[in-house]
């Protein structure tokens, strides 16, 4: 036997011996369950108020969406100037509203003047834009006009901007004056983000696993050692497919389940996916056309 082929036994069982011995050392601690998280059956959420045939995160998308049965909204939150937390995902207003420039630009008062009514379908599909008596939403009337719906709330502004430094304080003194603590989630693509609002809910919300965690969730399933990964977060909002990383794998989603870690999925758009996604597990779904989603989970669970 060659002497490099004694070296590279020689890493492997010491490879083999570390893994072992950390299986023996380490044990995987599953999440506390969260009161928003607890739902019996899989769930469909409007993304942005559900944006088939009716603008994003306005009241005609979000009642729309509500009369349908969905079981709740993902929406995305930003600051204003005067630090008023609206619904709104891009930063510039300009392709959703008849204003130009960032969110951050406008108070509160100035954006409620502006039209958010950017695109209406009706039956047929012909679209009409504008002068509908669209205005932008405010995340506390969301949650005032629909008490009875969970929310999901994802924090879109980088936490190195002044808007995003301020946002986790501003949330999480909104939610506690509210007290609706029990059906809320917080995501954010910046695990920075959701670890700052943590520090003011104290783990009393749902917290959402950002990009950084994800693919370290991922990773540790992957390597085999998913025993020495310790979970950051109370639940995973990922795409079923994201470059090389395969999120709807039946894999994944049981090794986070067995961390009581609910994944959501989202741009899910065909119904064998969706089917695919339901048997491997997910615990939801957040969409662009509830209708669709609903029907296709309901036929699922007459199955």
């Amino acid at each position: 036997m060659g002497k490099k082929t004694k070296v590279a036994l020689s890493v492997g069982a010491a490879s083999i011996a570390a893994w072992a011995a950390s299986k023996v050392v380490a044990k995987p601690v599953p999440r506390e369950g969260k009161k928003a998280l607890d739902f019996e059956n899989p769930i469909i959420l409007a993304r942005r108020g559900g944006v088939a045939g009716t603008p994003e995160h306005t009241m005609a998308a979000f009642a729309k969406s509500a009369a349908l049965g969905v079981h709740g909204f993902a929406i995305d939150a930003r600051l204003t100037k005067d630090e008023e937390i609206i619904l709104f995902h891009d930063e510039s207003v300009d392709r959703t509203t008849d204003l130009s420039g960032n969110v951050s630009d406008y108070t509160l008062d100035e954006l409620l003047e502006a039209d958010a009514g950017y695109g209406f379908a009706d039956d047929k599909g012909i679209f009409t834009y504008r002068n509908q008596g669209e205005q932008v939403v405010t995340l506390r009337t969301i949650l005032e006009q629909f008490p009875h719906m969970f929310i999901m709330i994802n924090l879109v502004d980088s936490p190195d901007t002044y808007e995003g430094s301020l946002m986790p304080s501003k949330l999480w003194g909104l939610l506690d004056e509210i007290g609706a603590e029990d059906r809320i989630a917080v995501t954010s693509p910046y695990d920075e983000q959701t670890d700052r609002f943590n520090l003011y809910a104290q783990h009393k919300i749902a917290i959402g696993a950002g990009e950084s965690e994800v693919k370290k969730a991922y990773a540790a399933n992957a390597s085999k050692f998913g025993h020495l990964y310790n979970p950051r977060a109370d639940l995973f909002r990922v795409p079923e497919k994201k470059a090389i990383f395969h999120y709807g794998s039946d894999s994944f989603v049981q090794f986070l389940s067995k961390l009581n870690i609910p994944v959501y999925f989202e741009d899910v758009e065909e119904r064998e996916t969706f089917i695919k996604l339901l048997n491997a597990g997910a615990a939801g779904f957040i969409v662009d056309n509830p209708e669709y989603a609903l029907k296709i989970v309901q036929e699922y669970g007459g199955e």
